[in-house]
């Protein structure tokens, strides 16, 4: 069994086809976590791998970055934002924006003015902008994740960005988590998934045992009991070889 953790607004399904198609002797087990837990997850081995927002804690722990997320302000569709294409941090200085405990996206500078509270979650932002009382910055894949009719968003040209990664305890690196690393960076069922090869010194010798041996002239030994073959050229009448 191989065991994938992943956080809200990561859709692994594309990857986990691909290892159910390539490794039908090992199902996997799919764990959504919220993104501040992943990390304690992994150290504490309740999963193998998993999909995680950066940045994160790295001690211990093998990154692969993958991806970056466009960020997004959502609104209520009423909103000035929703008349616009797309939207910068200036155009939303004068709004109150939450920021959950759990956002992942560093700000250097908190974008609009701070709202009446920090929700614990991005789920409960979301229901405050839609009772009015404030926006939301998120990566696209987590306003998509809570759409709703009453909602909609507009990219945020330069806001910081999201990034998402594979990450997974640097001392586990099984073959299974190997298998895996495989698949996320697009290797065919046929090319190396980074295991150790049979070392390089032992092929030339393999090769040089193949061979047939040489006498000192360069020729190829006869062995013992057999005779040389005689070119046809030189079988000719009253030649005799030697």
């Amino acid at each position: 069994m191989f065991r994938l953790a992943y956080v809200p607004g990561v859709t692994p399904a594309k990857w986990v086809s691909v290892w159910t198609e390539r490794m039908p002797g090992v199902p996997v087990t799919l764990v959504a976590v919220p993104a501040a837990e992943v990390v304690g997850l992994l150290r504490n081995g309740g999963a193998d791998a998993g999909f995680v927002r950066l940045p994160v804690d790295r001690d211990g722990l093998s990154v692969i970055p993958l991806y970056v997320e466009t960020t997004v302000a959502m609104v209520p569709k009423d909103h000035a934002v929703a008349a616009a294409d797309e939207v910068t941090i200036a155009d939303l200085v004068d709004d109150e924006v939450f920021h959950p405990l759990d956002d992942t996206i560093e700000w250097a500078v908190r974008p609009g003015l701070p709202a009446f509270t920090r929700p614990a979650t991005t789920a409960d932002a979301v229901e405050l902008v839609a009772a009015g009382t404030g926006i939301l910055l998120v990566p696209l894949s987590l306003a998509r994740l809570h759409h709703r009719r009453d909602l909609t968003y507009r990219p945020v040209t330069d806001a910081p960005q999201s990034q998402v990664a594979l990450t997974w305890p640097t001392d586990a690196t099984t073959d299974l988590v190997e298998d895996f690393i495989g698949i996320v960076r697009g290797r065919t069922v046929n090319s190396s998934r980074g295991r150790t090869p049979a070392s390089p010194a032992e092929k030339p010798a393999q090769r040089q045992a193949q061979k047939p041996a040489q006498n000192g002239s360069g020729r190829r030994a006869v062995p013992a009991g057999r005779k040389r073959a005689v070119p046809a050229s030189r079988k000719r009448k009253g030649h005799r070889p030697r």
